[in-house]
């Protein structure tokens, strides 16, 4: 495939994405089933609150992932500096977006490279699992090499490749890769869905391989199958308007896989969380850090750097306000806080 048809398809993507239908309104991450206890004597202060998190070698101030979305061309360059500058200036991790484009064509590189604006954010890599198989572990170390990422996340995207016109159909020989880059990468490696969702027992397969970051990027947030869907005609369009609600939501994938692998994994909970009472809930559930990306894009699409600085601020906030409202000083005392889970998220949780 030229890098032309890639580099489209990138634009494509940000259309659909600043102003598009792309979370249709029956997903659900079910993180409205989950209840945080209120506790009306707090015996704390907001500013004793300590939202501090290690990852990828570097001291965040918030367990907050810009999780990537885009990279390729002038447009999406502009979009990754500012977010990428936003995440410096407030000790977040961030993400580039797919860097197949600069793999096809290197003189996209620009579009992904952020370092100037961003020294000290902790940096996420890109690519897809089946582009890593063509290009094997050099090649995907030369990408993270060329923009000086902390971390490569390897993206899984099986329901949105089947539904992409131009999309791979051949899912064979994923876990052989996975194997060859957590050798190669160690804990600078994360494995990544895109809005389907991981289970607990690939969780395990891949802890098994040696993975030991985990974004389980579940169902109920931006679909990129409907994204596809959208771009798609005829029959393609047909199954793909059948699958938008396919996966496994948010809420229990986070819950299901950190019961099966354990506390020493690392995991991120993105896909559908979009404030800070989300991500309060998820890391109660057991994330590490929650991941996000579409509520800052449209912003910055909306009203630049001001306007998605404003947002951050108010889910941080938020986060700070559900951690002091259930007594909480920080993520792990977060942890021990009773909740309540009920509804379909319970009946998630039993099958998995």
């Amino acid at each position: 495939m030229g890098d032309e048809t890639t580099a489209r398809r990138k634009d494509a993507h940000l259309d659909l994405c600043a102003t598009g239908d792309v979370e249709p309104a029956q997903n659900s991450t079910l993180l409205e089933h989950v209840h945080l206890i209120h506790c009306a004597m707090p015996e704390l202060a907001a500013d004793e609150v300590d939202l501090g998190t290690p990852f990828m070698g570097k001291a965040l101030r918030a367990p907050l992932l810009v999780t990537g979305m885009t990279g390729g061309t002038e447009r999406a360059g502009a979009v990754n500096r500012e977010l990428a500058l936003l995440a410096e200036r407030h000790g977040l991790a961030f993400g580039v977006g797919s860097q197949r484009a600069m793999a096809e064509d290197a003189s996209r590189t620009a579009s992904y490279a952020v370092r100037d604006v961003a020294p000290t954010v902790a940096l996420i890599g890109n690519i897809g699992l089946y582009q890593a198989i063509g290009l094997g572990v050099d090649g995907v170390r030369r990408l993270s090499d060329a923009i000086g990422a902390d971390g490569m996340a390897l993206h899984l995207n099986a329901g949105q490749e089947l539904t992409q016109p131009e999309g791979d159909r051949d899912f064979r020989g994923g876990y052989r890769v996975v194997e060859e880059l957590a050798r190669a990468f160690g804990d600078r490696l994360l494995v990544k869905e895109t809005g389907c969702g991981i289970g607990p027992d690939v969780a395990r397969r891949l802890v098994e391989l040696g993975v030991r970051n985990v974004d389980v990027s579940g169902l109920g947030g931006t679909s990129w199958v409907r994204v596809e869907q959208l771009r798609a005609t005829g029959p393609q369009a047909q199954v793909g308007a059948e699958f938008s609600g396919w996966g496994i939501p948010t809420a229990a994938a986070i819950a299901s896989v950190r019961k099966a692998v354990g506390p020493d994994v690392r995991l991120v909970a993105s896909g559908g969380v979009r404030g800070g009472l989300d991500c309060a809930k998820v890391l109660a559930l057991g994330a590490d850090l929650a991941g996000m990306a579409l509520p800052l894009f449209r912003a910055q699409q909306q009203g630049g750097l001001a306007a998605a600085e404003e947002a951050l601020k108010v889910i941080l906030t938020a986060l700070r306000q559900a951690l002091v409202l259930t007594g909480s000083r920080n993520v792990a005392e977060l942890r021990q806080r009773p909740r309540v889970v009920s509804g379909a998220l319970k009946d998630w949780l039993a099958a998995l």
